[in-house]
């Protein structure tokens, strides 16, 4: 009782209310580095949802294994709502590529909100002197497993995106496993390995790089934010499509009212014209869905990561 009223009486000294003392804090973890796709979204929109929520909004960053760690450990938190990971496709990917896993990438896990979709793009080091994909494929064809293409990890949805390109082109490639989006990116610029699959957005800002050549778009139609781009199915592999869904994932436990609390929070700062703006310039098409909606998408996602992850032919022991 001592030690309350003392805190009351320093908060009151220092001009700060009791409730301010009371802030409820919630950690946002990206299982990602800096610079990786989940932490640029993540960072987006944190601000106005602790504005919304009343609450002080933390994201951390807790890289490793492919988005495993940082997963791991939301899974095992307290189901209070405190405690969000910042998931894409890579979630359910992890599920089919790694031989265990600390958690079950559905059954562990409470769908809070989505928040939208994100394609990726091809890309190529300028120095390969190539134009298009047929032609980087003719390339990389001619010299089986003496190039290389950086990933945000393994198990990582960039991983998963070249080694499925690569199944479906025929192609061999060593690959080099780094902490986010940004690492793989900047490996390519600096002309230190010859391929990556990125995000639209970890790529969209070097559209006019002359050390990189964005070659092809993975979804199944071109996106909006670089038409002019033309998709891997254009490109002479038909049929070959790959995207992400990007979204906020809680423990299991979590309570309903809880889920429909942060989702409602989430959609209201998604509208916010600042925060779509923000969107827009990342490249990220804004979807939201209630958290029952959001579960039945994770559970089709499973299913098509399987095929994936099997057309892909990678593991990680």
């Amino acid at each position: 009782m001592k030690i309350k009223t003392s805190l009351v009486v320093l908060a009151m000294a220092m001009g700060l209310s009791t409730s301010a003392l009371a802030q409820r804090v919630i950690r946002i973890v990206v299982p990602f580095g800096p610079g990786a796709v989940q932490d640029t979204v993540a960072r987006t929109f944190s601000n106005e949802l602790g504005q919304i929520l009343g609450a002080s909004v933390i994201i951390e960053n807790r890289a490793g294994a492919g988005g495993t760690i940082g997963t791991a450990a939301v899974a095992k938190a307290a189901p209070d709502g405190n405690t969000l990971v910042l998931a894409a496709a890579s979630h359910t990917l992890a599920g089919h590529l790694f031989a265990k896993l600390p958690y079950d990438p559905i059954k562990d896990f409470a769908g809070v909100s989505l928040l939208g979709y994100s394609g990726y793009v091809i890309a190529a080091p300028s120095s390969m002197g190539v134009s298009n994909l047929a032609d980087y494929i003719k390339q990389v064809k001619s010299k089986p497993k003496q190039l290389n293409y950086a990933s945000a990890g393994n198990g990582s949805a960039t991983h998963l995106g070249m080694a499925s390109f690569m199944s479906k082109a025929g192609l061999e490639m060593q690959h080099i496993p780094l902490k986010s989006t940004g690492d793989a990116v900047n490996e390519v610029l600096a002309d230190r390995v010859q391929g990556v699959t990125a995000a639209t957005i970890g790529v969209v800002g070097f559209r006019q790089d002359p050390r990189i050549k964005l070659l092809a778009y993975t979804g199944s139609k071109r996106s909006r934010f670089m038409p002019e781009l033309p998709t891997v199915a254009e490109s002479g592999l038909p049929g070959y499509k790959f995207d992400s869904w990007i979204g906020l994932l809680g423990p299991a436990a979590m309570p309903k009212a809880e889920q429909d609390r942060i989702n409602n929070a989430v959609q209201k700062a998604l509208a916010d014209p600042a925060v779509i703006e923000r969107f827009k310039n990342l490249g990220v098409e804004m979807t939201t869905a209630s958290p029952d909606e959001f579960q039945q998408i994770l559970r089709a996602d499973w299913d098509n990561a399987a095929l994936i992850v099997k057309s892909s032919g990678a593991k990680v022991e």
